[in-house]
């Protein structure tokens, strides 16, 4: 079908407008996503309405820990990323278009996410597993049939769309999670194929239009582990966000073409976390390491647990009215 936020140009070429690369394509090229592709002078999306993955997700699974924690996701992906991550985690759906494969997927309308989710009891649709905004009007158009039905929209995201998807999109993102990968452009250069700077762009912009949003930041050794930089992402957090943002600091293992780092040794994640509350941030997280144990809530005033986690599962929770039910300091969240 045709897509959405894309300019024409002379000579039958088009700019897509959706993300960062803005791609500029003659007639038969696709975009760095490989799921765009102009046809006679119009952009067309490949993929509206193709799932390639669909499952029911615990929210924190996203991970999201300040978001109706305990509920579950509706979870839906098409093929195709605007990223070439040497470390994706889910290279098989989201690089399936790059290595010149078939478009494939699905076909599952909008009203059918809608009721499969309300089936399975779910409070929110997670668009994840590919970067979302390669799908954008498949997801916009699931987004208004969702809120229309009370459903929440997540974003698990690269962060990588223009501010101008953002506000076409506005106001139907409820939540994301923002893949912050590093604080170095050489980094995103040569193991994404990005910049870093649209990424910050994003985030600036998800939380002027109020969306909810918590960063990860998958630590790798070697290549962004470095204590300096992990301080230059936790005080932009701080300063750029807010300390009540929600840092999650993950656990690398080797993958897909990056199979030369090491797995982050578990002494690297507590420096992290360690280095995320000293810049003053409320609530950091260590993701991929369930027996570090650093996956709890903690009040930021009296410092006791008020959401007890162990994986993706709830434990505990102690919180009343969206505060903490030992001292009443406000927790940051939604739908605590």
């Amino acid at each position: 079908m045709e897509a959405r936020l894309f300019s024409r140009l002379d000579g039958a070429r088009v700019r897509c407008q959706l993300c960062a690369h803005r791609c500029t394509l003659r007639p038969g090229q696709r975009g760095v996503c490989c799921v765009r592709e102009n046809r006679a002078g119009v952009l067309h999306t490949l993929v509206y309405g193709l799932l390639i993955s669909q499952a029911i997700d615990p929210i924190e699974k996203k991970p999201l820990f300040h978001f109706y924690p305990g509920s579950d996701a509706f979870s839906i992906a098409t093929l195709g990323c605007n990223f070439r991550c040497a470390f994706c985690q889910n290279s098989e759906i989201s690089q399936w278009p790059r290595e010149g494969r078939p478009i494939l997927g699905r076909d599952t309308p909008p009203a059918a996410v809608i009721e499969a989710a309300r089936r399975a009891g779910c409070r929110s649709i997670s668009y994840t597993y590919t970067e979302p905004t390669v799908f954008f009007e498949y997801a916009y158009d699931v987004s208004v049939l969702a809120r229309s039905a009370g459903i929440a929209n997540v974003f698990v995201t690269n962060g990588y769309m223009t501010t101008k998807m953002l506000d076409a999109y506005h106001p139907y993102l409820d939540a994301a999670n923002v893949d912050l990968k590093s604080f170095r452009d050489s980094f995103y250069r040569e193991l994404c194929g990005a910049r870093l700077q649209p990424v910050l762009d994003a985030l600036v912009h998800m939380k002027r239009q109020g969306v909810w949003v918590e960063v990860t930041t998958l630590v790798i050794p070697g290549h962004n582990d470095d204590p300096g930089e992990l301080r230059e992402i936790a005080s932009w957090i701080a300063g750029h966000l807010g300390v009540g943002v929600p840092w999650h600091v993950s656990r690398f293992h080797p993958t897909y073409r990056l199979t030369g780092a090491p797995p982050t040794p578990p002494a690297t994640l507590r420096a992290a976390y360690e280095i995320g509350r000293e810049a003053g941030l409320r609530y950091v997280y260590v993701g991929n390491l369930p027996s570090m144990r650093a996956e709890d809530t903690l009040c930021p005033g009296c410092g006791r647990v008020v959401i007890g986690r162990f994986g993706f599962r709830v434990t505990e929770r102690h919180i009343t009215d969206g505060a903490c039910a030992y001292c009443s300091t406000a927790i940051d969240g939604v739908g605590l």
